[in-house]
């Protein structure tokens, strides 16, 4: 197994696991602290980074049959991509100031090319 297919692997135990406490944490902790808007804000970075987490599983699972700089940049997209989308949505509920939000579409645009670069792997092969 090659260190980035190691990496890849890791960060999508460590996403999926963030994303199951966080969403725990906001069923059971946040719920009466935050607004339901904000709460709505909160699920849905989880929802996000738990589908990431799985790409991610997936991505890392490919790199190991075929190490390519395509599947590279598809991981580490989807890194990027949770931590600005996903990391920002949280701070945003959690009251951060609006501008933040500015960072939510630069990680969406990350997942977009984590996408297209899977595709691209997919039909390249």
């Amino acid at each position: 197994m090659t260190n980035l297919s190691r990496c890849f692997l890791a960060s999508a135990a460590a996403s999926g696991f963030l994303a199951v406490a966080l969403g725990a944490f906001a069923a059971h902790g946040l719920k009466q602290q935050i607004s339901p808007e904000s709460l709505a804000v909160w699920q849905t970075g989880v929802q996000y980074q738990m589908y990431h987490a799985f790409a991610l599983l997936a991505v890392g699972l490919l790199y190991q049959l075929h190490a390519s700089k395509i599947l590279k940049m598809s991981g580490l997209a989807f890194i990027l991509g949770s931590f600005l989308f996903s990391g920002s949505l949280y701070a945003l509920a959690l009251g951060a100031p609006k501008m933040l939000g500015v960072i939510t579409p630069v990680g969406g645009l990350a997942f977009l090319v984590g996408w297209l670069m899977l595709f691209a792997q997919a039909v390249r092969r």
